[in-house]
């Protein structure tokens, strides 16, 4: 597959099948991953790839807690609610998502379905809690590179044929994750990516989000007009 290929080609997945992912894919794409930048090449980032009992207690542990009123425990810096431009895009993608899934606006039981599935990390095969080194905790640039790896870690998937959505909801309970997955202390959770086989009768995978313009983001310093 062509690098154009997986970057425009990829999708974040939503929906799975009921298939094992072998270790040694898991194993291929994560070394494919780790080949991202990285400051002064610290390589601050760590992977506990999660599947099978551990992962499910996981899930009940994320969605019980949730459901209760449990208060949010994810370990990044929480910018709060979107506002503005970043809001609309928010709920354009939710639209888009919801159109195809046939969820009324109204639907209130549909609509807390698709959360629950959120909280399940959409029910994937495997979930991949993305790390990193609490010695460096504090600053910007792990936090960036561990952006910069799953960035990695979701194309290198889809060259292989899987899929991925990068999803913070199933790290919502960080004690629960920490307990399950073995994560201690000298840690930091930072996200997790949901991995697995799509399911193409799934509508959600079909989505494609919108992209603002090169136009709109890129700012051209220096240049002659052309």
């Amino acid at each position: 597959m062509e690098y154009d290929d997986v970057v425009l080609g990829r999708r974040s997945i939503r929906g799975y099948l009921d298939r094992a992912v072998p270790k040694p894919l898991i194993k291929e794409v994560i070394e494919m991953a780790m080949r991202a930048p990285t400051s002064l090449n610290t390589q601050p980032w760590n992977f506990y790839i999660v599947a099978g009992e551990p992962l499910d207690k996981i899930r009940a542990g994320n969605t019980e807690r949730n459901l209760a009123g449990v208060p949010d425990s994810r370990e990044f810096r929480n910018h709060g609610a979107y506002e503005g431009i970043h809001r609309e895009r928010q709920i354009g993608i939710a639209k888009q998502l919801f159109k195809v899934m046939s969820i009324e606006r109204d639907d209130k039981e549909a609509r807390q379905s698709w959360v629950l599935r959120g909280f399940r990390q959409f029910d994937a095969p495997v979930s991949v809690v993305v790390t990193y080194d609490r010695a460096i905790h504090g600053g910007d640039i792990a936090p960036f590179d561990c952006g910069g790896v799953t960035n990695a870690l979701v194309n290198a998937a889809w060259s292989r044929g899987l899929g991925c959505v990068i999803n913070s909801q199933g790290i919502m309970q960080s004690p629960v994750v920490r307990q399950h997955a073995g994560i201690p202390d000298d840690q930091v959770i930072m996200i997790c990516v949901a991995m697995g086989f799509p399911d193409d009768g799934f509508p959600a995978n079909a989505v494609v989000s919108d992209r603002k313009s090169v136009d709109e983001a890129a700012i051209f310093v220096g240049f002659e007009d052309s």
